[in-house]
């Protein structure tokens, strides 16, 4: 049931003195888009006639077929706290329309909510928990971002040593004005690295609070003369950045990953969709880890798990079952990062671990041992494969694995592997530093 109608929307905009709304809207590839409109406006917002030219945003529509329309999730209003208190602006999470009013396939949002559907008519809520790390640091005297920073914290660490304690706990402050319910704020391993946790919601809310969680953290940096970063692995040497991604199904209130006869806990759902996700992740992994970038991040060395295996404790492995069980059985798939459309990234998640309950697929043996200390006998031995070496590889991955294919639709498969083949190439025909400081002398 909504919380919100027309009419109390209408009613908020007028008595809490706001003059502008955000209808905000993200593109394929994770990149927040938005049409403000004046409070003069609402009523023809909260009504689905705003119109958009979907042309202009990469991966939409083709110039002759431009119009779009912006429905509005009256759910998603909220007041931004770190705008003026006088004149107040406010957004409005929107799914995208065609203008014979039927869902535009190209949507991220609308991608998520078939997947849904698919798990509801099986019986099945899905509920997600990210962990978002980011990167805060220092602008040059331009204002420009560099990869500086006078923070000299490890993990958990605090004050002075943490030089961004303060903007994150600002951060935290704005957030918890927007409903979000901040379970955790810390230090990450690396200089200027940092996390935020929020309680895990239904897979649409969570990733509409990534979406706003981003937001909040560049505009909060940003006024405070530093500059946020969910780029992969900005730093070469140190740790990368991840958005661990925690999952569970319930049906009727209860949660079906949960199993107290299991000696681990777990249910036969949660080991078939265990199985499943690991069965596809080769194939989402354009998908959960997008940027040529991401593929530095998993290497072994850095805590970033780069091989398929599962553990109930297990730190190396791709997919870990955290610890609590009974209602907060979960399990936690730990490669993607927060570059990734997080829309995207639930649908593949969801779509492969119901492929696996659909199947009744079984698992390979748990992993206990460190896999990063194992050489590349012993984890051919014991069957452990590997996550794509880079963005290209991923990218034919995806196109072989038809369930993920299915996921994402003709419209984004095709603009997304599109997208991608084209930034691979961008990078592959670029002359780096790295060899000009390698081969100019030598050769």
């Amino acid at each position: 049931m909504s919380r919100y109608t027309k009419e109390e929307i209408i009613r908020m905009v007028q008595e809490d003195d706001v003059e502008f709304i955000r209808m905000q809207f993200t593109d394929i590839f994770g990149q927040l888009k938005n049409v403000a409109i004046t409070a003069s406006q609402i009523g023809k917002a909260v009504n689905n006639e705003i119109m958009i030219d979907g042309s202009s945003i990469e991966g939409f529509v083709r110039i002759n077929e431009s119009d779009q329309y912006l429905h509005p999730d009256l759910d998603t209003f909220a007041i931004l706290p770190w705008r003026p208190q006088h004149g107040k602006v406010a957004r409005l999470i929107c799914d995208v329309y065609n203008p014979d009013g039927t869902p535009f396939a190209g949507d991220p949002r609308g991608v998520l909510k078939k997947v849904l559907a698919e798990a509801a008519e099986m019986g099945y809520s899905f509920n997600v928990g990210p962990e978002c790390e980011f990167f805060l640091f220092q602008t040059d005297e331009h204002g420009k971002p560099t990869t500086e920073t006078s923070d000299e914290a490890g993990y958990f660490d605090l004050g002075p040593l943490d030089h961004g304690e303060s903007t994150r706990r600002e951060i935290c402050m704005a957030l918890e004005q927007m409903g979000f319910e901040i379970e955790a704020s810390h230090h990450e391993v690396a200089a200027g690295q940092h996390e935020i946790d929020f309680k895990y919601a239904d897979a649409l809310s969570s990733a509409d609070n990534i979406m706003t969680f981003k937001l909040a953290v560049k505009t909060l940096a940003q006024k405070n003369g530093l500059h946020a970063t969910f780029m992969p692995k900005p730093v070469f040497g140190i740790n990368g950045s991840g958005m661990h991604t925690n999952m569970s199904l319930f049906r009727d209130g209860k949660n079906v990953f949960a199993d107290p006869s299991d000696s681990r806990g777990l249910s036969r759902e949660a080991y078939a969709f265990i199985a499943g996700i690991l069965k596809h992740i080769r194939g989402m992994a354009a998908v959960t880890n997008p940027l040529v970038n991401s593929y530095k991040r998993l290497v072994p060395g850095y805590e970033a798990p780069c091989y398929l295996a599962w553990s109930a404790s297990n730190r190396s492995a791709l997919i870990r079952i955290p610890a609590a069980r009974g209602m907060g059985t979960r399990v936690e798939l730990r490669c993607p990062d927060p570059s990734c459309n997080p829309y995207l990234n639930m649908a593949v998640c969801l779509a492969a671990g119901l492929d696996g309950i659909r199947k009744g697929l079984t698992p390979p043996e748990e992993i206990t041992e460190n896999i990063f200390a194992m050489d590349a006998a012993q984890r051919e031995a014991r069957g452990i494969r590997s996550l794509p070496g880079n963005l290209k590889e991923a990218v034919e991955c995806l196109k072989e694995d038809e369930v993920i294919c299915a996921a994402l639709g003709e419209h984004v498969l095709s603009q997304y592997v599109e997208g991608k083949l084209k930034e691979w190439d961008a990078y592959r025909t670029h002359v780096s530093q790295w060899e000009i400081e390698r081969y100019i002398v030598m050769y």
